[in-house]
């Protein structure tokens, strides 16, 4: 069905040519606000109507007499109908949608994906600093980057997911003085116990292993104990490497990986952070008050200049974020999105104003932000709050141990990442038609049971006689698959993978009313393979787009 409206695409443009040249540009196709009015709809003639000087309907009627005449519409359409000021709603014939299953068999995992477009963009996410474990609003943020880094991936973009954490600084230097107390004896609640102090039981883990001498590995550091608890600057660094191993446990668990990891005190020791701020200087960008040094961020649309240089010499925690996204750019990523929690709103701006006032050639709107609030969890109705481990709150590792990682990607996912949510654990659980995972990962194992009980070689159903799929149900499923290759496009333009969860509850509905309504292995053989063919391509798109969203699809349930 894809060459198909490619086929009706072109011909369309074509006759917007004839009636207005240069007009052509606005063939377009939209999915009908009702099944009931056709399956493609075309708003051109409205559009073409003012500078034609005549009216909507006359237009559309001249645009669908002659759209009739031609070949390719008398091949693929079954009516052209006008309706309102000027609609044009299409109604396929039945080889036209049957055309999809032929192409999903044909692509596999591939379909619905594009060519490589030589392009290189960078996501950037999770980027929790290693002072404690992830928690469920990290998860949240490790499923928006991984799904967003594959729906890029399906466009064609050359995507790398990078970890940027802060290895320095007040928070790290908290956590070193809050494991040498623990290795001294010291607890929260006993005096000299800091107010500012991690009271997370994860913290005597850590010293208890700096007292044995223990070696500690992540993917990006490896450190081993001197034991001495005076070694404040050693505890540090067996801390750092001890946590970014517990959250390197966590995305395994939850099978995100990234591709490189970006150290903020890196920034400092090459000297970018003094470089930037010596370009936005130069570039008369910057002034001294009250003893501070100012950016002018008014002069990009900010509300108010702030402050990069603090009296004592301190730079504020925006000037290391433009050092950090002018080596992006300069690493040759055209296109980069950060995935935030909402409380990071207030430093958009400003690093977008720093980065304009740098002068380096980057553009407007750099980079792309994607805000998310956090998460409450509900277990046995009511909502859980403490978790001894983390302190606080509910870990990442909690919430997949509780239910699975499945479960917590496809939950995660399925509302805007700006909208609040609530993460049912009892819901997550459930084997019914009430968990959107499960109701979609059945619609797949269904499908598998029916062509095992079948025995054949899925192989052999791209050649199948599509004639007999002819039946409502049929066709809405047809429908269904010929929608996913531009929902993909999308849900990547607008970094919205709740739309694969949506679409992907929708298909699960289509394919269980078919498989309700119609019995698939008849005795007819050819109606038999029709059908087959239908739902293995079914079960391919279902695998597809679970996949964009790092979800499995069980062959068993």
């Amino acid at each position: 069905m894809l060459q198909v409206k490619q086929e009706l695409l072109a011909t369309l443009a074509a006759e917007l040519d004839r009636l207005s040249p240069g007009a052509g540009d606005k063939a377009a196709f939209e999915s009908p606000k009702a099944a009931a009015h056709g399956d493609l709809a075309c708003t051109a003639a409205m559009q073409l109507a003012k500078p034609l000087k005549r009216n909507p309907r006359q237009v559309a009627e001249s645009l669908r007499e002659a759209l009739l005449a031609t070949p390719t519409f008398g091949r693929w359409v079954d009516a052209v109908e006008i309706a309102g000021p000027g609609f044009l709603n299409i109604r396929l014939k039945p080889e036209a949608k049957q055309a999809v299953v032929r192409e999903v068999l044909a692509a596999g995992a591939g379909f619905g994906t594009r060519p490589a477009n030589g392009q290189r963009m960078m996501v950037e996410f999770v980027s929790a600093n290693p002072t404690g474990p992830l928690h469920v609003g990290h998860g949240r943020q490790a499923a928006l980057g991984d799904a967003i880094c594959n729906l890029f991936a399906t466009q064609g973009w050359d995507v790398t997911r990078e970890f940027y954490y802060n290895d320095a600084g007040v928070q790290i230097e908290t956590l070193a003085k809050s494991t040498q107390l623990r290795a001294q004896g010291v607890k929260p609640g006993d005096p000299g116990w800091p107010e500012a102090a991690y009271n997370g039981e994860y913290i005597q883990d850590i010293a208890n292993d700096f007292l044995a001498r223990q070696t500690v590995k992540a993917d990006d550091r490896e450190f081993t104990a001197s034991g001495d608890v005076n070694d404040l600057d050693g505890i540090r660094q067996f801390a750092v490497a001890y946590l970014r191993h517990e959250q390197d446990l966590d995305l395994k668990a939850f099978e995100v990986k990234f591709d490189n990891y970006f150290l903020e005190s890196s920034l400092y020791t090459t000297g970018k952070v003094d470089n930037a701020v010596k370009r936005l200087q130069e570039a008369g960008k910057t002034y001294e008050q009250d003893g501070a040094l100012w950016l002018r961020s008014t002069d990009y649309g900010d509300d108010k200049d702030r402050v990069m240089r603090k009296s004592d010499g301190s730079y504020t925690y925006f000037v290391p974020d433009v050092a950090y996204h002018i080596t992006k750019w300069e690493r040759g990523f055209r296109k980069v999105v950060n995935i935030q929690g909402t409380d990071h709103h207030g430093t958009i701006a400003r690093v977008r104003a720093g980065l304009q006032a740098a002068g380096v050639g980057i553009p407007q709107g750099y980079p792309d932000y994607v805000l998310h609030t956090m998460v409450r969890v509900m277990r046995g109705g009511e909502e859980v709050k403490i978790s001894k481990r983390a302190g606080s709150y509910v870990t990442l590792r909690d919430l997949i141990e509780w239910t699975s990682k499945d479960a917590v990607r496809f939950f995660l996912l399925s509302r805007k990442p700006d909208t609040e949510y609530v993460f049912d654990v009892d819901l997550a659980l459930a084997q019914n038609n009430d968990n959107p995972v499960y109701y979609v990962q059945y619609a797949h194992a269904r499908i598998c049971s029916v062509l095992a009980t079948w025995g054949g070689d899925p192989a052999t159903l791209s050649g199948s006689d599509l004639s007999a799929l002819e039946s409502p149900a049929a066709l809405n499923l047809m429908l269904q698959l010929a929608r996913y290759p531009e929902m993909l496009t999308m849900a990547a333009a607008d970094f919205a993978p709740h739309d694969v969860t949506f679409y992907l509850r929708e298909l699960a509905a289509a394919y269980h009313s078919y498989y309700d309504s119609e019995r698939i292995l008849v005795d007819d053989e050819r109606l038999k393979t029709a059908r087959l063919a239908l739902v293995a391509a079914c079960a391919q798109v279902l695998h597809n787009g679970l996949a964009v969203l790092g979800v499995g699809a069980p062959r068993k349930m």
